[in-house]
């Protein structure tokens, strides 16, 4: 053997000390690749969460026992938002709430599994070949960087919030795409490596490429993340199909991971939703896993070994999800047996259940449950408020035990609600739903004050029951046509809220006015009845303290109306929009006439 020269020492020193040096240099672009990808993702579909908004909600209303709406609603969602484990989520946090069943989360939750396979599609753009110029220009290299350019313009320079968040998910897709090729670059080199090539052969044992791809999806918690990492190492070429159709079985399993991890906590039926995902994905994959076996054990067919496309990882992901539906729609009302099997017992949910956590992490979502609840609230609250109105007429207990009860629970509603949207609005929403959370923050306030005047009302029966006093006919004529005011400017303000109704909202500020001048008569006159002795002081106090409550119950309506108002016109500014109503406005001056006629003292 001829002895080693110093040279050639040094020069085999070197050469290892480069291939090591590149290896570690490839090592950190595919690092930085990971995370710029990842990030990518992250940031592109909170902004099309955000810019999808009242698209979203739409979408959620649809909920139906109907199997194919269902499906398709799980679908739409998905592709809107691009994470099926996000998706299933919500639906756990739903089911939690009592505001969808277990059959019903059966449906979204297949209808997700085939959405979450659009980004791949996506991606496997990046693996068209061709000189052509028009196949050149699907490629992400050649239109990312016009992506980039206009999400730039429209982040930096648009002033609308929509456009804004437009602009984050273009960037954010450029940034997912730039991650991709970055992966891609990093491992390229390994296609001359027979180490890389060995690492997937083992693969070929189906059981390992399932574990494999279930451990790296619940690792990073999304499915379309993981196949996106698994198509930019298929750019080697040394991945077989017979290794990542087992790879891409397992990441359907590893995503039911953070659906599981949702539902601790939660009650039955979350529990439930939860398991219905992970044995969906669990049968699926069992089944065409054995089909695939016996396929590949009986015909063995050359595509087993050929090396899979970036194309082809996204047409066997879509092709598994689609089957795996197929399989398990016929099999729903079975579905559902067993999980509750499995799953015992259902208990009814928490009062208002409808802010669960689960939502925060999708705002819009989130802000609907809350509306949802300040609805009940604003309900609750003007339902007190009339009985208590009817109290000064004909007291009874059980009238006043519901007074009270109903205005406990708008006190809830205000701490529940107002802790939610506080939280609510340290998410990074958009200005429409900011402007929203502001909206119920200041609107829940003005209900459980009118529910406070509610038992100030009852107060003041009450003493009267007590102490045996009663209105003059004449006191309680008058009486009556204000409360019949502030009976209509509560429905007037309740209906303007729950359903946006700007027409109505505008109908408050006169009758308002109206309810002002009808106090501050009815205020002289009971002076002019205790001068001429027809009534007691004690009453008069009673009757100016009734006067009060139900002025200011007029007075937060009007509040009402005025939040109303403003966001339809993206304005907060409640006290300028209602002094320009009043001092400029035809529509007012009729109103308030019309009014003064139809509340007229006797």
């Amino acid at each position: 053997m001829r002895k080693l020269s110093h040279r050639d020492f040094f020069d085999k020193l070197f050469y290892v000390k480069r291939e090591i040096s590149m290896d570690i240099f490839d090592g950190l672009t595919l690092i930085g690749g990971l995370s710029l990808f990842l990030f990518g993702m992250s940031v592109m579909g909170q902004a099309l969460e955000r810019r999808a908004g009242g698209g979203l909600r739409l979408l959620l209303s649809k909920f139906t026992s109907n199997k194919t709406v269902g499906i398709l609603a799980g679908l739409g969602i998905t592709a809107v938002i691009q994470s099926s484990s996000a998706t299933t989520v919500m639906v756990v946090g739903f089911v939690n709430s009592g505001l969808m069943t277990l059959k019903q989360a059966i449906h979204v939750i297949m209808g997700a599994n085939i959405g979450t396979t659009i980004t791949a599609w996506v991606l496997s753009l990046a693996g068209i070949d061709g000189s052509n110029l028009w196949i050149r220009l699907l490629k992400p290299s050649s239109f990312t960087p016009v992506l980039s350019m206009v999400g730039i313009v429209f982040y930096l320079f648009s002033k609308k919030d929509k456009k804004k968040d437009t602009g984050m998910a273009l960037l954010g897709f450029a940034t997912l795409m730039f991650g991709m090729e970055a992966m891609s670059g990093a491992v390229s080199g390994l296609r001359d490596v027979p180490g890389f090539q060995r690492l997937f052969l083992l693969f070929q044992n189906p059981f390992l490429g399932v574990l494999a791809g279930a451990v790296l999806t619940a690792m990073i918690q999304s499915s379309s993340a993981s196949v996106g990492i698994l198509q930019a190492l298929a750019v080697t070429g040394q991945i077989p199909y017979g290794a990542a159709i087992p790879i891409i079985m397992g990441q359907n399993i590893g995503t039911c991971a953070t659906a599981m991890i949702s539902s601790v906590g939660a009650n039955k039926n979350a529990k439930q939703a939860a398991t219905v995902h992970l044995l969906f994905n669990v049968i699926g994959t069992t089944v065409w896993l054995v089909v695939f076996c016996l396929i590949k054990a009986v015909f063995h067919p050359p595509v087993l070994e050929a090396p899979i496309s970036l194309l082809g990882i996204a047409t066997a992901h879509s092709v598994f999800n689609v089957l795996s539906t197929l399989l398990m729609v016929p099999l729903s009302d079975f579905l559902e047996k067993l999980v509750k099997r499995l799953v015992p017992g259902t208990r009814q949910p928490e009062i208002h259940p409808e802010l669960d956590d689960r939502f925060l992490n999708t705002p819009p979502v989130a802000l609907e449950r809350c509306h949802e609840v300040a609805s009940h609230m604003a309900k609750a609250s003007v339902e007190a408020l009339k009985e208590a109105m009817a109290s000064l007429g004909g007291y009874s207990p059980g009238l006043a035990d519901s007074i009270r009860k109903k205005e406990e629970r708008t006190d809830h509603y205000e701490d529940i609600l107002g802790t939610y949207l506080v939280r609510l609005s340290a998410k990074n929403i958009s200005g429409e739903d900011s402007a929203e959370a502001a909206k119920l923050l200041k609107i829940i306030g003005d209900f459980e004050r009118i529910s406070d005047h509610a038992v100030n009302l009852l107060e003041s029966a009450e003493e009267m029951q007590g102490n045996g006093a009663a209105f003059t006919d004449c006191a309680a004529s008058e009486l009556e046509v204000l409360c019949s005011a502030v009976s209509e400017i509560l429905d007037l303000s309740l209906t303007a809220f729950l359903e946006g109704d700007l027409r109505l909202a505008y109908q408050v500020e006169p009758l308002e006015q109206v309810i002002g001048q009808l106090k501050e008569q009815m205020r002289l006159r009971h002076i002019l009845r205790m001068q001429q002795r027809q009534c007691s002081i004690d009453v008069g106090f009673i009757w100016s303290d009734l006067l009060t409550s139900l002025e200011r119950t007029a007075d937060h309506c009007s509040n009402i109306a005025g939040c109303v108002i403003d966001m339809a016109d993206h304005n907060l500014n409640l006290h300028e929009s209602l002094h320009n109503f009043r001092n400029d406005s035809e529509e007012f001056r009729q109103g308030f006439q019309n009014y003064a006629k139809k509340y007229t003292l006797a």
